[in-house]
Order: structure tokens, then sequence, then C-alpha cells
């Protein structure tokens, strides 16, 4: 391992933090009253993690590798979901990390009201919300 880090390269916890400073971040509770107010709850976790897990009742999979070009208003790969740029789309990964750096791509995609959900997954169940399925535990 190099033990200098490039110039202008950064580390992966100060890209996590400069995301956070440009994202609303929800409870898992909060990002429940969106859903039913109107919000898209989009869990970006692999199936791997789905499977043992468990799945939010509603939420619309879509796999990290593919987030941006399904929510892009003007991507030929866009979802049925992605009718514009006010769409109110909550990002939900396995703990709150990975749907930081998510929602914030697509804040930079111009959905200025993505979000992600602190905790993610994992918090969602703690909450008590609801989850199906899984083999963990």
């Amino acid at each position: 391992m190099s033990g200098t880090r490039p110039p202008g390269a950064k580390s992966v916890d100060q890209l996590l933090e400069e995301a956070r400073s440009r994202i609303t971040r929800v409870t898992p509770a909060e990002a429940a009253e969106r859903v039913a107010a109107g919000a898209v709850l989009v869990d970006i976790r692999p199936q791997s993690q789905r499977d043992a897990e468990g799945e939010v009742p509603g939420a619309l999979v879509v796999e990290r590798n593919h987030l941006e070009w399904r929510f892009d208003p003007e991507s030929d790969a866009r979802v049925p979901q992605a009718t514009g740029y006010d769409v109110d789309v909550v990002v939900l990964c396995q703990e709150g990390y990975t749907s930081s750096l998510a929602a914030d791509a697509l804040r930079t995609l111009g959905l200025s009201k993505a979000s992600d959900v602190i905790g993610g997954h994992r918090a969602w169940v703690a909450d008590g919300l609801p989850s199906t399925g899984g083999s963990a535990g």
C-alpha cells in the first residue's frame, strides 16, 4: 500500500461527510411518513442482503449499480416512478452509508428531494417498521 494519498484524493469518510452535507437524511419513521405521503422508497441493497435481512413491503428495488439510470428523468432506462426532477425519493441501504452517497448522486442529477434513511434497513426493522422475509436472525 502506498502511504500517501494523491493530491486531490479524498477518504471515503470525507466523501460521506460531503454527501451528507448536501442531502436531507430522515429517520425510519420520517421515511415511512414520506412514503405514506407519496414518496418512493428505493431499496438499493443487493439481492443477497435482501434475502438475508428481509425487504420492506412496497419498496421499489433498484440495486445501487442501476440507480442513476433508473431515476434520471431523461434516461431511456428510467423507471415509471421517475416522472421528473421533483420526485420525492427516499433511498434505503443496509446501514445508511451507501444510501447517503446514492441520494447525493440523485441530487446531482437534479432530484433535489432525494434523501436517505438514517441507519438503513437495520434501523427500519429495529424501529418496528414492516419488513418481510429474511433468513438472518
